[in-house]
């Protein structure tokens, strides 16, 4: 067993290696690692939707999507890249006091901004690429029903909606770290996200892209039509999809149940339990 993953306690200490040394990463990477992790979660999140959009069943069309969605975390892992999600783990090294609250608070600011660049950009190439004319509109009237269900969501569910996320997310990542090969990083990767995929959680960066999105495709007055003729949408729907409901209706709760998700429900124990390296497997 100790020759395929690492222990716990080894995983924690290389996370607060990790933390250190994002640390002192100066602005100009920090920031591009962060466009980037935007850029491959909006790519999944966008592929994922041009395969389910005309599936009617919903358990068929979720699975079919976090079959999908978990490529875009994968080439996070893989390429390096920073994703606000999975970066609540940081929170390890201030608990260690090897970062400061500023150092964290800074460190997930930038990435947050780099991951909403990285997101709008990959919504806006999608929407200019043609790919919302799919089935006669269909897709773009498709992404305007997920913009304006995550919109007009009640802000409280999205907030433990987004906990659960991040709680995923967050155990992907300490999963990934602990395996010592390629095949068992992407399978670490895979499984969570299928999960929170299919049970329909809240994540800020995905929704970074889901919302810019269905705002473009409003712009489109075949996709608003279609949109209201096959999913019953209002008028005063399509008129909610706006930067108001993108960022304080939606962005905020969600991103605020994913720090809490990430921080307290899965940094905070993991820290106290594994704390010591020698810790035994469990």
């Amino acid at each position: 067993m100790d020759a395929l993953i690492k222990r716990p306690g080894d995983v924690l200490q290389d996370m607060l290696r990790a933390g250190t040394k994002k640390n002192n990463t100066d602005f100009t990477s920090l920031i591009l690692k962060a466009i980037f992790a935007g850029m491959f979660i909006s790519l999944s999140a966008a592929s994922s939707s041009a395969a389910i959009y005309g599936i009617e069943n919903t358990g068929l069309a979720k699975t079919l999507a976090g079959v999908i969605f978990p490529v875009g975390l994968m080439m996070v892992i893989m390429l390096g890249g920073e994703l606000f999600t999975g970066n609540c783990l940081i929170f390890f090294s201030r608990m260690n006091g090897e970062s400061s609250t500023a150092d964290v608070t800074r460190i997930l600011f930038l990435v947050y901004i780099g991951n909403l660049i990285g997101a709008v950009f990959i919504a806006f190439m999608v929407f200019g690429s043609g790919q919302f004319d799919y089935s006669g509109g269909m897709l773009g009237a498709f992404t305007i029903k997920v913009a304006v269900t995550k919109a007009t969501a009640n802000p409280v569910r999205l907030f433990i909606s987004a906990n659960l996320c991040n709680i995923l997310v967050c155990l992907s990542v300490l999963m990934a770290n602990a395996c010592k090969d390629v095949v068992g990083k992407m399978l670490a990767a895979f499984f969570p996200i299928l999960a929170f995929v299919v049970g329909g959680y809240e994540h800020c960066v995905a929704n970074m892209y889901y919302i810019p999105a269905g705002i473009l495709a409003a712009t489109n007055e075949k996709y608003r039509q279609i949109a209201m003729d096959s999913y019953g949408i209002t008028l005063e729907q399509l008129q909610s999809l706006n930067l108001k409901t993108f960022f304080i209706d939606n962005l905020v709760p969600v991103t605020l149940g994913n720090i809490v998700g990430g921080v307290v429900l899965i940094a905070i124990p993991f820290y106290i339990i594994y704390r010591k390296k020698e810790e035994a497997l469990i």
